[in-house]
């Protein structure tokens, strides 16, 4: 009642203005999926390090959510929502995808709904008396809940379109004194992000060689040409796995590097194929080949079923052996009577500390695989516990896994203690002989280039006659900081004796 008497003593042109809103805004809350952007070209994915907020914590725009570590740089991803974080998708210590879902914000959205009430006095607000005009005026022109008022929207909302994220001068990261230069050259600082400095940060030498682009006649790069120079050229940014590359070569240039090359004679090795894949294991057989296999007319299982085999890769079947895992079997035969070609170095806590060199019960092999992706170097652990046919099981896994695009190599695949000395096989690429592999810091003591094998014609031997033999060429280097050139040599001669000598596998029990 005393509502009704309150506004039946109003003016009537503040009832009426009171009625003329045509909408009002109203709130409702709903569930946001934060997504994890590109932050990097040629970033697929980052590890998240750290949370900064738990669930249920209110957050707010361009408030830190987590730090995530790519192989380029840590970075601080920040909300592109008000509202109250419900849920981590990702823990501490996994790998987040890029496109994928970070975590889960509520937000509540405006929403603007048509009033019930129409305007049934507008003449009367168009009458009203100057005073009551003056005294509703400050009100109309303060809308908390109109949206023009918003703030700066977060450059990782979804629901901004891109033409309102355009930078100006004032959010580029620069000193005072290089506004001020720049200020007085008359150059706006947004055309030059990113900087040469560090973080993006744009220094005076940018704004000077803009400068000297644009006198000498370059296009801004704000102003692209648009005709189309067949002869300019084209500026690609390295990607995360050819930029890992790049590191690992400059690092390579820190270790005395001594190299030595010889050919083994595999004629023998190539005369027993025939046998070892008449008789591949039913487990590692592609289905295909493995139901055409007759049956025993007497099972062996027929007293008592004998263990079941260990099961082959998902993606490790295959019908035909390749050198390749015949020649790792008797590299780690060789590695098994060498202990230095299974030692890793081991960084000295201090630097006054001498280093150490931890040497490996077993011999763990790492392998260079050429994927679409970059060059990665998964590891085959004990290798001299594996059978040939099982090693040739997970060499196939390891090459459909890094033939994937993006790759689906695991971190189990690339542990990060890789192997004590790692495989290069040339030969499968091109017709390549021998090759200078180059070794880098963490891959071991030694690398080993495979190249082709080739029928050549041997003139020692076949009493001075000559003989029809097929050789492959072998190109080895070592770190000189650990390993001797005599003992280099000596390894694989050793190396050598196990390959172009294969009966010794079976007195040795595979």
């Amino acid at each position: 009642m005393l509502l009704l008497r309150s506004l039946r003593s109003c003016p009537q042109s503040f009832i009426s203005r009171f009625h003329t809103s045509a909408a009002y805004w109203a709130s409702r809350k709903s569930l946001k999926r934060f997504n994890l952007a590109d932050i990097g070209e040629g970033i697929t994915e980052c590890e998240v390090i750290k949370w900064s907020v738990k669930p249920s914590a209110a957050v707010q725009v361009f408030d830190p959510l987590c730090e995530v570590q790519s192989d380029k740089a840590s970075v601080e991803i920040t909300s592109p929502f008000d509202g109250v974080v419900k849920e981590l998708l990702v823990n501490e210590g996994e790998i987040a995808k890029v496109g994928k879902a970070l975590c889960v914000i509520e937000v509540e959205e405006d929403v603007a709904e048509d009033s019930d009430a129409s305007t049934t006095e507008p003449e009367a607000a168009q009458q009203s008396t100057q005073p009551v005009s003056s005294v509703s005026s400050p009100e109309s022109s303060v809308q908390p809940d109109s949206p023009s008022l918003s703030r700066r929207p977060h450059p990782l909302d979804p629901n901004v379109p891109r033409t309102a994220l355009q930078t100006t001068s004032a959010d580029v990261l620069a000193t005072p004194s290089v506004r001020h230069f720049a200020r007085q050259k008359g150059v706006d600082l947004a055309l030059l992000i990113p900087g040469s400095g560090k973080a993006g940060r744009v220094e005076k030498r940018d704004v000077e060689a803009y400068l000297a682009n644009v006198t000498q006649g370059t296009p801004a790069p704000s102003q692209p040409s648009t005709t189309t120079d067949e002869g300019a050229d084209t500026v690609i940014e390295l990607g995360r796995t050819r930029y890992n590359m790049w590191k690992a070569m400059v690092k390579s240039l820190e270790i005395p590097q001594f190299g030595y090359s010889t050919t083994f004679d595999i004629t023998t090795l190539h005369d027993y194929m025939a046998v070892l894949n008449a008789h591949i294991p039913a487990q590692f057989l592609p289905p295909s080949h493995s139901s055409s296999r007759p049956n025993p007319a007497i099972s062996p299982s027929s007293f008592y079923p004998p263990p079941s085999p260990p099961p082959a890769p998902e993606f490790g079947h295959y019908s035909r052996l390749t050198y390749l895992p015949i020649l790792l079997k008797t590299l780690s035969k060789a590695m098994l009577e060498w202990p230095l070609f299974r030692a890793s170095i081991v960084a000295p806590a201090a630097p006054a500390d001498k280093p150490t060199l931890a040497i490996r019960p077993h011999a763990d092999i790492s392998i260079a695989l050429s994927t679409p992706t970059g060059l990665y170097t998964p590891t085959l652990q004990r290798v001299d516990a594996a059978s040939v046919y099982a090693l040739a099981a997970r060499l196939r896994h390891l090459s459909h896994l890094g033939r994937q695009v993006p790759c689906a190599l695991t971190p189990a695949d690339m542990p990060r203690r890789g192997g004590t000395i790692s495989v290069s096989n040339v030969g499968g690429i091109g017709d390549a002989d021998h090759a200078s592999p180059v070794l880098v810091p963490g891959g071991g003591v030694a690398i080993v280039a495979i190249g082709r094998a080739k029928w050549v014609w041997d003139v020692n031997r076949g009493d001075g006659k000559g003989e029809r033999r097929l050789k492959v060429g072998i190109s080895w280097t070592a770190d000189h900081r650990v390993v001797e050139g005599a003992e280099l040599i000596a390894f694989v001669e050793a190396w050598k004796a196990w390959v172009e000598h294969p009966q010794r596998l079976i007195a040795d029990g595979v």
